[in-house]
């Protein structure tokens, strides 16, 4: 991973999270500033706008999910570049944006909120190939992003097959119908 110049260490939390906007979003609302764990925290601060986001037609989250990519690209980069460090660990969008791509198309409710979680976090903290190479090669706001993008595309790829089986007879054998 390529440090930014001037590269300032990643644990440092900056005061500026909580005075400026662009900060206190790319944080997650402040959930990036916790000592352990910023990814987990932030992944848990999209949870609430799921059951909104789920009510909309299936192309107004797609929408959503786009708009929130393009303009993570350039928070994450904004705020990366303000605070001089490649990839601050409680920057978090890029988490946020990872779970509402995990739960796109997936049923309603607290059940699958949880399984998709753990989903994400399983993909997000494991980064099989190719999320690892991006996380290591790629840069800038486009590089945050990506590979919480991939690592959210996997763990939607796996909730849909759980869907699937789920609504084809795994319920029913595991003794849930």
């Amino acid at each position: 991973m390529t440090d930014h110049p001037k590269q300032v260490p990643a644990e440092f939390v900056p005061p500026s999270v909580w005075r400026n906007p662009w900060h206190f979003l790319a944080f997650g609302f402040g959930t990036g500033t916790m000592p352990k764990a910023p990814g987990t925290w932030g992944s848990l601060a999209a949870v609430p706008f799921i059951p909104l986001w789920q009510m909309l037609p299936d192309w107004g989250y797609w929408l959503l999910l786009g708009v929130t990519m393009l303009f993570g690209v350039w928070l994450c980069g904004k705020v990366a570049d303000d605070l001089r460090v490649h990839d601050h660990e409680g920057i978090v969008w890029d988490e946020m944006v990872g779970m509402w791509i995990t739960l796109w198309l997936v049923p309603e409710g607290w059940g699958w909120v949880l399984v998709g979680f753990l989903m994400f976090r399983f993909f997000d903290i494991l980064k099989p190939w190719p999320i690892r190479w991006i996380d290591r090669h790629v840069h800038g706001g486009f590089g945050i992003m990506l590979d919480d993008v991939l690592a959210g595309v996997f763990a939607w790829l796996s909730m849909q097959v759980l869907v699937w089986g789920w609504a084809n007879g795994l319920s029913a054998s595991l003794g849930f119908a």
